[in-house]
């Protein structure tokens, strides 16, 4: 991909511009190969994916040539937003759930390692300080060890993974991972599923989060019930030296 420098420095003023003062870390994402080819095939969301998924098993060679222009593309503008100040960076296999074990292998796993790689490469080349990476594959808890090896330093989590099993496969930190659903409950049973998430978890190498994105329609009082309650259970772990918690390292 090639990005104008009248387009870089666009962003990168965009991005300056707008000081955090310190407040929240900056996180630059975007969407991962296999999914932004669905898109590009579907012509939009799909219950299915069934016309891409027909790409993968009728032109495969065809399939892979696109993800790899689709790689490149993605690893540029993963590039250029760390360059414009991104202090974290996510990449959203959102679309993983659609493929089973075997698929997921052969159209995904590599890419999502190559672009790990091109992003970590082309920002020593530019002498650009290496940001943590975080990647997020959907429905994919078939592969979360796999996963894990691909050159991210965070796997992220969808709500219908075991804490314990990801624990177990994942040798890396992990982020995730509540329905996001679970926010319209009552306060009191919201606190209790978030308390619990974090028990489960432990506190080293984790980050909390939803199990995928924020719906529109949430009252905002119900995130700030989440966040204070995975303040206050993580304090309480950490002040009790519970050696379960310490066990991940």
């Amino acid at each position: 991909a090639v990005v104008s420098t009248q387009s870089k420095q666009w962003y990168q003023r965009r991005v300056r511009g707008h000081s955090l003062e310190g407040k929240v870390p900056l996180i630059g994402f975007s969407g991962a190969p296999w999914t932004l080819m669905g898109y590009m095939i579907e012509g939009g969301g799909s219950k299915t994916m069934s016309k891409t998924k027909k790409w993968l098993y009728t032109c495969p060679e065809e399939s892979h040539r696109l993800l790899k222009i689709i790689t490149r593309v993605v690893s540029d503008y993963l590039i250029q937003q760390a360059i414009a100040g991104a202090q974290m960076l996510q990449v959203f296999e959102s679309s993983a759930e659609y493929l089973g074990p075997e698929l997921f292998e052969e159209f995904c796993i590599s890419y999502l390692q190559e672009i790990a790689l091109s992003v970590r490469k082309g920002l020593a080349e530019r002498q650009v300080p290496d940001v943590p990476m975080i990647v997020f594959a959907k429905g994919a808890y078939h592969s979360i060890a796999k996963i894990s090896y691909t050159g991210y330093d965070v796997v992220g989590l969808d709500w219908t993974v075991d804490p314990n099993i990801a624990r177990d496969f994942c040798h890396i930190a992990v982020q995730g991972n509540l329905d996001p659903c679970a926010l319209y409950a009552p306060k009191e049973e919201l606190t209790e599923k978030v308390a619990e998430m974090v028990r489960q978890f432990g506190v080293r190498n984790y980050i909390a989060n939803l199990g995928h994105g924020i719906y529109p329609d949430m009252d905002p009082e119900s995130v700030k019930t989440f966040v204070d309650t995975v303040h206050r259970v993580s304090e309480e772990i950490m002040n009790k030296g519970d050696p379960f918690n310490q066990l991940y390292t």
